[in-house]
């Protein structure tokens, strides 16, 4: 569904529709527009809620949470943590694909993680546009009010989410939201600075598999 260059899937946008109409939310795009007239503002507007077009409510399975976009041009393509084939690996992508193949002991290559998203797995920004060459530049204007509360409408209405959290940007995101219905796993984050302080060898990709198998659900194919 497109609306006012929200395109997201058809349960997403009824679940948000009240949300969309909220003063706070009015005054962010408000101010994203004004953004867009001085800065180049990344990801682009057709893809800018694309983790909720590729992963609708219903199929959402796992929940991956990132903190903004990547900022250098051409990098960020709606997804937390992914890129477009073709484009450099950042360091946190390439960490996360490294830990990927040491864990399932496959050749973990593929940038776009487009086929996560398909299979259920919401790749979601905290944050969900930023200046370019400026992280976090569109911090605190209201996203993460928007990134909170499709947290806790999965939180509320769903059960047995997977939700990964990858350093303490991520675990702070959910901290008052009621996941007692659902399974946590929690690592550093893959950032260099951080990943050889618990984010390689967590294993999550196949503890998820695992989780995902006593659910009698379809395991992710990862590669």
């Amino acid at each position: 569904m497109r609306k006012n260059n929200i395109n997201i899937s058809s349960d997403w946008a009824e679940k948000l529709a009240q949300e969309f109409t909220k003063p706070y939310f009015v005054r962010l795009i408000s101010y994203i527009s004004e953004e867009e007239e001085n800065f180049n503002v990344y990801p682009e507007k057709e893809i800018r809620f694309e983790a909720l077009h590729k992963t609708s409510f219903k199929n959402t399975r796992v929940v991956i949470i990132g903190q903004d976009p990547y900022h250098a041009i051409n990098q960020a393509n709606g997804l937390a943590f992914s890129v477009n084939k073709g484009i450099k690996k950042p360091p946190s992508l390439k960490n996360i694909l490294k830990e990927l193949s040491n864990d399932l002991k496959l050749d973990a290559n593929n940038t776009n993680l487009n086929n996560w998203a398909r299979q259920g797995v919401l790749l979601l920004n905290s944050i969900l546009t930023v200046r370019e060459n400026q992280a976090a530049s569109h911090r605190e204007k209201g996203w993460e009010v928007f990134t909170n509360k499709i947290i806790e409408i999965i939180a509320q209405e769903k059960k047995d989410i997977i939700f990964i959290l990858w350093g303490n940007y991520a675990i702070k995101k959910i901290k008052n939201i009621n996941l007692s219905k659902h399974f946590i796993l929690k690592s550093a984050h893959p950032s260099p600075l951080s990943s050889y302080r618990g984010f390689f060898g967590c294993q999550h990709f196949s503890k998820t598999n695992k989780i995902l198998k006593t659910l009698n659900k379809k395991p992710i194919e990862w590669i």
